[in-house]
């Protein structure tokens, strides 16, 4: 089984550039996970019947947003964080408005385990939006996917807007303390790997360098490859040994974010 998860950065440019339907051709993902779709089902055309859909749209029009296609039906989706965990970690919001209502979580019940996709907020440059990840967001999070492994093994995905590592960053020695390389967002993701979570490309390959899943648009960073991998797919224990081939995909174009996989043993 072959998943995936894709920060695409909006799903109406890479549909009218013809890059997801080529990914899509080209890959055949039997999960796929969006996030940033920054749209609701009715504003995009396309016809994919091999997939079941599932979109988890923002309030504000143009805005976050995730996603799920799969081909093989889910016992049931669950958007968001329930309430419990809203009320225990207070992620009621901030200046910018309430996460609970950007549409930033999706989980899907399989037969085997639990997918769920996540856009999580970023720290913003000027660090507006830290504290927010730090006490509420992230803990919540963790809170969240632990309740789901209660039923099930967790495979969990999506752009967490954090590099773990300075192996993860072209120039980490630069951004040490700027928003997605601060010590509190690091210390939140190693919160889900001292809980059992496996980060499943580092785990099959702890040592490999210039491997990222997103770049900046300035200064052709791309092109040369100075990039940050803030994508993920991190595994319970329980099921990671069934994930094999975890891959960067930096050659799929269309968005500033490359799709991110694992294959899983059914």
């Amino acid at each position: 089984m072959k998943l995936y998860s894709w920060n695409v950065n909006g799903i109406r440019a890479v549909l009218n550039k013809g890059t997801l339907q080529k990914f899509i051709e080209d890959h055949d993902p039997d999960v796929l996970c969006l996030q940033e779709t920054k749209a609701e089902r009715g504003q995009v055309v396309f016809d994919l019947p091999q997939y079941e859909e599932h979109f988890f749209s923002a309030q504000k029009k143009g805005y976050s947003g995730t996603a799920i296609f799969s081909k093989q039906k889910p016992l049931q989706y669950k958007d968001g964080f329930p309430e419990d965990i809203v009320k225990k970690y207070k992620v009621t919001g901030d200046e910018y408005g309430n996460p609970n209502l950007e549409g930033r979580v999706i989980a899907a019940e399989f037969n085997n385990f639990w997918v769920v996709t996540v856009y999580t907020p970023n720290s913003k440059g000027d660090l507006s939006r830290l504290q927010l990840r730090y006490k509420q967001w992230d803990p919540a999070f963790l809170a969240y996917v632990q309740q789901l492994e209660a039923s099930k093994p967790v495979l969990f995905c999506g752009d967490l807007n954090v590099a773990h590592e300075e192996i993860d960053l072209a120039n980490p020695k630069s951004n040490v303390g700027k928003h997605g390389f601060t010590n509190e967002e690091r210390e939140r993701f190693s919160d889900f790997v001292q809980a059992g979570y496996v980060d499943t490309f580092r785990a099959t390959f702890p040592e490999k360098t210039e491997a990222y899943s997103w770049w900046t648009h300035w200064a052709n960073a791309r092109a040369r490859n100075v990039g940050w991998r803030i994508d993920y797919w991190l595994a319970s224990k329980a099921i990671a040994g069934r994930v094999k081939n975890p891959q960067i995909h930096a050659d799929v174009m269309g968005s500033d974010h490359c799709p991110v996989s694992i294959e899983v043993e059914l």
